[in-house]
């Protein structure tokens, strides 16, 4: 099986959905017996999936390869298991249910749309420029997360399309999702070997986590200190919203064990991992929102009615109103980003491990220390979960007869993943998701370009590749 999987890497997702079909959703995989993907099972069976993340959490972790695939996370909450797990989540979930927190945050992506975004947009809608639409979003949900995270806007999307620069940090993060996917799919033994001889992806690995560690230490001593803070600070504004930051709330509660608070790289990787997770997975999803809502003009249509009849038309006065009222009120909204979400989960696959022996609903077998791949990628595009249209974009499957959204079961819907290890930013996400989906849908109207190839990144993260467009003002 193994000479399949490295034939089809560069679209291994779709692959991947072809061969759970065809085995009926779930089956084992075989390699050979030195590699490190020498027998896995993959699955995209809701009731499995169900059966890992919650009826038998305790039995399935992260397992030993899981933390050094993904070594960049360290001790951070991703590859942690059992108590360390459990207390890294309290402190991470009081902290983020907090209304204060969610409050600051729209806040700060307000004034980032309106400062930032849509002028950035607006400049471009006068020229004949073409965009690639992932990299702007990518580097504006940038600046939102480290300004939530640090208290500081570093900028990183400029208010003109003539002074866009390369960022290396920005860039790196992408880099480091690519290693992380490519490192799950060929034998241990091939990446450990270009890790040790500094070539090829692991040569790419490395600069690119010098380049995040280098940007994250520079932040982590902004958090620490008010002098820094003073001199970092783009704009007295940023302080005005949200001067403390969620790393140096974080720092003050402890995460965990007290000891560990003096730890700069436990430090280091916690703001690693709440920065990958705050930038690379929205943008992800909202340029994927974008390019379907381009492609599908009687759903934009629907959208712009709803944002129309539920917010104030004056354009200029749109993002001001964009309180959680209004926002709760978009159903139609809600529902497309949920089909979004539902074709192209910004985390396309999940890794577990089984520590004792189990046998899974659909009746297969799962011996001890057995991963498990559960591909949140196939299984929106499942026929008996979603039905026979289930590759078509409709947002209304998420609408009842009477105009509220169907809830769906986390293991069947599991772009936020299921059961205890459930998304924490679920919420602030789609907050964030909204503002920015219709204030730009209301004062722009997004073009592709034609001819080109708009296929998902191989990567651990669901990035667009090739998502050119042009962008001009919307009429209303």
């Amino acid at each position: 099986m193994l000479p399949s999987i490295l034939q089809n890497i560069s679209n291994i997702h779709d692959f991947v959905t072809i061969g759970s079909k065809h085995y009926g959703g779930t089956f084992h995989f075989k390699g050979p017996w030195f590699t490190n993907i020498a027998n896995f099972t993959l699955t995209c069976d809701p009731m499995n999936v169900h059966h890992i993340t919650s009826k038998n959490f305790s039995n399935y972790g992260k397992g030993s390869d899981f933390p050094e695939i993904c070594d960049v996370l360290g001790v951070s909450i991703v590859n942690l298991d059992s108590n360390e797990w459990k207390q890294e989540r309290t402190i991470l979930h009081s902290l983020l249910k907090g209304k204060t927190f969610e409050t600051s945050l729209r806040q700060n992506i307000q004034k980032k749309l309106e400062s930032c975004l849509l002028p950035f947009l607006d400049h471009v809608s006068k020229g004949v420029h073409v965009l690639d639409l992932q990299d702007i979003i990518e580097r504006f949900t940038f600046d939102i997360t480290c300004n939530f995270l640090f208290g500081f806007d570093p900028n990183c999307l400029p208010y003109k399309f003539n002074e866009l620069r390369e960022i290396a940090y920005v860039k790196a993060i992408s880099v480091i999702e690519d290693t992380l996917l490519y490192r799950h799919s060929i034998p241990k033994c091939l990446w450990k070997l270009e890790k040790w001889l500094q070539i090829g992806q692991e040569k790419k690995y490395k600069v690119a986590q010098e380049n995040i560690h280098q940007f994250l230490f520079k932040m982590i001593m902004h958090s620490k200190s008010d002098e820094d803070k003073t001199r970092l600070k783009t704009s007295e504004d940023v302080a005005e919203i949200h001067s403390v930051g969620l790393l140096k709330a974080l720092m003050k509660e402890g995460l965990g064990k007290e000891e560990m608070n003096e730890n700069e790289n436990y430090i280091r990787d916690t703001a690693f991992t709440l920065l990958a997770a705050g930038n690379g997975t929205v943008s992800s999803g909202l340029s994927w929102f974008f390019w379907l809502v381009s492609t599908h003009p009687i759903v934009e249509a629907k959208l712009i009615q709803e944002i129309k009849d539920n917010c104030l038309t004056q354009e200029e006065n749109l993002i001001n109103n964009l309180n959680v009222e209004k926002i709760d009120k978009l159903v139609y909204l809600h529902a497309a980003i949920c089909e979004t979400l539902r074709l192209y989960p910004p985390i396309p696959f999940d890794h577990k491990c089984a520590v004792s022996s189990d046998i899974l609903p659909s009746g297969h077998h799962v011996g001890p220390n057995t991963k498990l791949i559960y591909s949140l990628y196939a299984m929106g595009r499942m026929e008996h979960i979603w039905g026979e249209d289930c590759l078509e974009f409709k947002p209304e499957r998420w609408i009842s007869d009477k105009g509220q959204i169907i809830h769906v079961p986390s293991y069947k819907f599991i772009a936020f993943n299921a059961g205890p290890r459930s998304c924490l930013g679920k919420d602030i996400s789609f907050i964030q998701m909204k503002m920015v989906a219709a204030s730009v849908l209301w004062k722009f109207r997004i073009h592709v370009v034609e001819g080109q190839s708009v296929t998902p990144r191989v990567s651990v993260v669901l990035r667009v590749e090739g998502l050119k467009v042009n962008v001009s003002k919307r009429c209303i």
